[in-house]
């Protein structure tokens, strides 16, 4: 590889843009100089070795570069980030150059062997890892300071002189992608792999999570159905439904660990080696040394962090907390003005009126949802976490403690304080329809009606001015660049994560609860899908293994399920007749149930292993080629030493 390198040409006639930097307007000349310097210099010289093309809009501008590479080179890049690919024996190793021949598909003029998700993932890679050698400060900016090893990119987004670094949209491919993805209204699977190879695999794994978990709700509410029917307040048919209920949730959750880790086998990130984490472009602090690396970089002590979180972070925490709870308890007051006034008119208006704080609170929920999730990440933020792991950690605790007791208090309250089953139906039934219907109203219907209206005047803009061979691109480059950035995945599983909440904590109170969410996935598919394809850029694709903390989330949150869910039937009349003279002996029973219930869950979850019996083989079968790999080549290394001494 390293021999490679020496020859890569940086020149390629067949130019191919894909990606976009977009600078700050007014960047001084110097400072485009030397960035561009160092994005076509050779690697040896600390360069990126990629090709760039300036794009010149209507309007004169010069701000807006294209990015690309040679197909060498990016072949060489998916050495350095450790691609896996598929070999001609049907078997998953890591990409390197000097083997490009053993794997499937692979010809020097193939320029399709790495899909363009893979290589913008690549670019991306090289720009970020453009580090800085012996330069003090970005030219033209003295106040942008810099260190030997700090990346350039990350120094030039924090100081605003670049606006923004994106993948372009491959129009042909996305138009197919569309068509098999939500063109057509059909029951079948999504193209996972399609969406894999154009998006990446976090999000391919996203979609298909949320397949999944449609799926396996299908039984749930089918078995809820006539229950919802024929078996209203018969409590003695409950216990039988809460508990396939509680046993569902936990073989779910395993299977999807099954399935997750064939998806993330066949897309090869299973075996992606778990690269060092650099700095988030966040971290800030006093310049020191890394003493794990040897490279300097910022130190923050991690005292100041403690005392941030504990003394700042904690307390405003509980106070949004707090807040939430008082917020509630208005809701229950006009929920007990509403019931009032029903008793006092008895009419169909003041029946319609009973649901009306329901929908008032499932809106204010939503709102203080998304207020506190900025307030969340500006505390994150302010922590001054050194990694983004950490980072997305403090912030996923924060979201989902807020979101469980904001979303489940009420429930809660009216379940095991006033104990009335018939408005925590109403109450529950309610909250769920409205935050569905809120949901895709915010993130899929109105970003694309606003996006939609957006490429209309941008259309007759375009098509007013004189049209040349670089309009098209220019065309795509300034509709793609005023698109919304997509920002992960993290609302679209904290919406499942509720939602699962909704279904599973309460499920003996309200069965139909499943059918309602089964039918919210539906359209949540096809709505996702169009966020991700019309309003949204491109996002970077991201390797990812599993779907991360969040497992541990439902996880936690079925365990909590059965907590409920027994003290619910245990609150039962029919259970509590079981028990006329003594509730000493209900409750331990109840207490007893529930410990049976978490036995059986934690013992499925230990019985089904993680990873199917052929994976497993075919990981084990790796790890011992490459431990022979190793040996041969100490082997080599000894009898080359043995070799020297002997003829020294």
């Amino acid at each position: 590889v390293v021999e490679s390198w020496s020859f890569l040409d940086t020149v390629e006639s067949n130019f191919r843009p894909l990606v976009v930097i977009e600078l700050a307007k007014g960047t001084k000349e110097e400072t485009i100089e030397w960035f561009t310097k160092r994005i076509v210099d050779k690697k040896a010289n600390g360069g990126a070795q990629l090709l760039i093309k300036p794009l010149v809009m209507e309007n004169g501008a010069e701000n807006i570069y294209l990015v690309g590479a040679s197909h060498l080179r990016l072949l060489l890049g998916a050495e350095t980030v450790g691609l896996v690919k598929e070999c001609s024996d049907n078997s998953m190793r890591t990409f390197t150059y000097s083997s490009r021949k053993t794997f499937k598909d692979f010809a020097d003029d193939n320029h399709n062997f790495l899909t363009m998700a893979e290589c913008q993932y690549i670019i991306k890679h090289e720009l970020e890892n453009l580090r800085a050698k012996t330069e003090k400060m970005i030219p033209g900016y003295p106040q942008a300071k810099l260190y030997p090893g700090k990346s350039i990119v990350r120094r030039l987004l924090t100081s605003g002189i670049l606006v923004q670094i994106f993948p372009l949209h491959d129009r042909e491919e996305l138009k197919k992608l569309r068509h098999s993805w939500y063109g057509r209204v059909k029951v079948g699977y999504q193209p996972l792999d399609d969406i894999r190879c154009y998006f990446g695999e976090t999000i391919a794994l996203y979609f298909g999570f949320l397949e999944y978990f449609t799926f396996a709700l299908i039984p749930m509410a089918v078995i809820g159905i006539p229950y919802y029917v024929f078996a209203w307040e018969d409590y003695d048919k409950y216990v039988m439904f809460a508990t396939f209920n509680l046993l569902w949730s936990t073989v779910i959750l395993e299977v999807w660990k099954r399935i997750c880790a064939i998806l993330t086998y066949c897309w090869g990130t299973l075996l992606m080696k778990r690269q060092f984490e650099e700095p988030r472009p966040g971290f800030h602090g006093v310049l020191g040394v890394n003493p794990v690396t040897g490279r300097e970089e910022p130190v923050y002590s991690s005292l100041k962090r403690q005392l941030r979180i504990y003394l700042v972070s904690l307390p405003f925490v509980c106070l949004c907390l707090y807040f939430s709870l008082y917020v509630m308890m208005i809701y229950f007051d006009l929920e007990q003005w509403a019931l009032d006034y029903h008793k006092e008119n008895e009419s169909n208006f003041s029946s319609l009126m009973l649901y009306v704080p329901s929908i008032i609170y499932a809106v204010v929920i939503e709102i203080m949802n998304r207020i506190y999730r900025y307030a969340a990440e500006f505390l994150t933020s302010w922590e001054n976490h050194r990694l983004e792991s950490s980072y997305q950690n403090h912030l996923i605790l924060k979201v989902l403690v807020f979101n469980f007791l904001n979303c489940f208090a009420s429930l809660f309250y009216i379940a095991f304080v006033l104990f009335d089953m018939k408005l925590l139906r109403q109450s529950l039934a309610t909250l769920l329809i409205t935050s569905q219907i809120l949901n895709q109203f915010a993130e899929s219907l109105l970003p694309y009606w606003l996006q939609k209206r957006y490429n209309r005047r941008m259309k007759k803009r375009m098509c007013s001015q004189k049209t040349d061979t670089d309009m098209s691109i220019a065309e795509q480059v300034n509709m793609e660049k005023e698109m919304g950035t997509y920002l992960g995945t993290f609302d679209d599983y904290l919406e499942l994560f509720l939602q699962f909440g909704y279904v599973s904590l309460f499920s003996c109170v309200y069965p139909l609860a499943a059918v309602f969410a089964v039918l919210n996935n539906i359209t949540e598919i096809y709505s996702d899908a169009l966020k991700m394809c019309r309003v949204y850029k491109r996002p970077f694709a991201e390797p990812t293994a599993n779907i991360g903390v969040w497992q541990l989330a439902f996880e936690t949150m079925s365990v909590i399920s059965v907590v409920t869910n027994c003290i619910l039937i245990g609150m039962s009349p029919q259970v509590d007749a079981l028990f006329p003279d003594s509730k000493m002996d209900l409750v331990l029973t109840v207490a007893l149930v529930e410990h049976l219930i978490l036995a059986i869950k934690f013992i499925m979850a230990f019985v089904i292993p993680d990873k199917p019996r052929d994976i497993q083989m075919k990981l084990a079968k790796l790890e011992f080629e490459s431990l022979e790999a190793l040996k041969q080549q100490v082997r080599a290394f000894q009898m080359q030493l043995h070799f020297l001494l002997i003829h020294h």
